[in-house]
């Protein structure tokens, strides 16, 4: 919106010139997106309260979580509302990716808000089944999107069903029709990869927060010619509005964390993991970057590979290997306590970030 609203009064006022460049942008769109997320909170946290939208502590977990019943759940309301305003706001409305992004932020947390009001009103979300089915259509329509009808090739070559692999410049094998199923995937995966780790207070919030930023930077990079030339990676000129974007999720992503802290006042439920899950894992697949994910999102491989190797080491050896999955709960077990386990698994985060970066340059 303000790019289009001050680009006509530039060449009256030089100044407005500088909502032209995505870097301003994107810095103020994350400014903007804490600024709300920070004035809705106590809002929205009073507002669940007397509807009495409190968190159900399952019994098996309830040895360490008993002083967490009763929290609001549904904060994700907090971080949709933040990004998607921001991104209004400080995002270009002719750019189809933010369109497509900001879809999978509203199909995947509409999901997940469903899921939570079943859960508090009948005591059961939706069943399995139905949730993943759901998850599997918005994933097709950005995947079939991204296959069918983007445009990202500069150089007359299609980049659009290509894998591009970190570490290798000129490796980009053409999946052709395989892309749609292998990108319905990583949204998929993504979504429930973020649900999965939002198990204790600050955690998913705060991973989220890394790989938001880390496809800030690399979303711009992939959109500059003159970068993305001299790093020898995929130049994708509409990506760049995605940075905004993605510097809005960062912003919306700290001021959630500010209310998320221990000791929690809210908690984002589905509805917000799995909006979180579903853009990160649409930016990767719209930016030539789903590899990447897996490595800068490391935490939330970990967690979904904790529950695959318990799942089967108890159906084939009946023995477990983690005293709980997701493995969060395995450190509490062994004595840590709730902010130790989060902040460590931050620190790797931020070390994830780091390397992840890193790969752009060695190619």
């Amino acid at each position: 919106m303000f790019y289009l609203l001050f680009e006509k009064f530039s060449k009256y006022f030089f100044p407005f010139n500088v909502f032209k460049y995505i870097t301003f942008r994107a810095a103020y769109g994350a400014i903007t997106a804490l600024i709300v997320c920070l004035i809705i909170g106590p809002f929205v946290i009073k507002r669940l309260k007397k509807l009495k939208v409190g968190e159900n502590i399952r019994e098996e977990i309830q040895d360490t979580h008993n002083n967490k019943a009763g929290t609001p759940t549904m904060g994700g309301l907090m971080i949709l509302i933040s990004l998607l305003v921001s991104t209004i706001l400080w995002a270009r409305f002719d750019n189809p990716l933010v369109w497509v992004t900001a879809f999978s932020a509203i199909w995947f947390g509409g999901i997940g808000f469903i899921d939570d009001y079943m859960k508090l009103t009948r005591k059961s979300g939706l069943k399995g089944w139905y949730r993943i089915i759901a998850e599997a259509v918005g994933a097709f329509l950005v995947a079939y999107y991204m296959y069918a009808f983007a445009d990202p090739s500069t150089d007359g070559s299609t980049l659009n069903s290509a894998l591009c692999f970190p570490f290798f410049k000129n490796f980009r094998p053409d999946l052709h029709w395989l892309f749609v199923p292998f990108a319905m995937l990583v949204i998929v995966g993504s979504a429930n990869a973020v649900n999965l780790t939002d198990g204790l207070d600050g955690l998913a919030i705060g991973c989220t927060l890394f790989v938001a930023a880390a496809y800030t930077v690399i979303a711009y990079i992939t959109s500059h010619y003159e970068f993305s030339n001299y790093l020898r990676i995929v130049h994708l000129p509409m990506a760049g509005e995605l940075s905004v974007l993605c510097a809005a999720l960062t912003g919306a992503s700290l001021g959630f964390l500010w209310y998320n802290s221990h000791p929690a006042q809210i908690f984002m439920g589905d509805t917000g993991a799995l909006a979180l899950g579903g853009v990160l894992g649409s930016v990767a697949v719209l930016t030539k970057n789903e590899i990447i994910l897996f490595m800068v999102g490391g935490i939330f491989v970990a967690e979904v590979l904790s529950v695959i190797i318990q799942v089967v080491s108890f159906q084939t050896r009946g023995k477990r290997i983690f005293k709980r999955a997701p493995f969060h709960h395995h450190f509490r077990l062994m004595g840590w306590s709730e902010s130790k386990v989060v902040i460590r698994f931050w620190i790797i985060g931020a070390i994830l970030l780091l390397l992840t970066l890193s790969t752009l340059k060695l190619r």
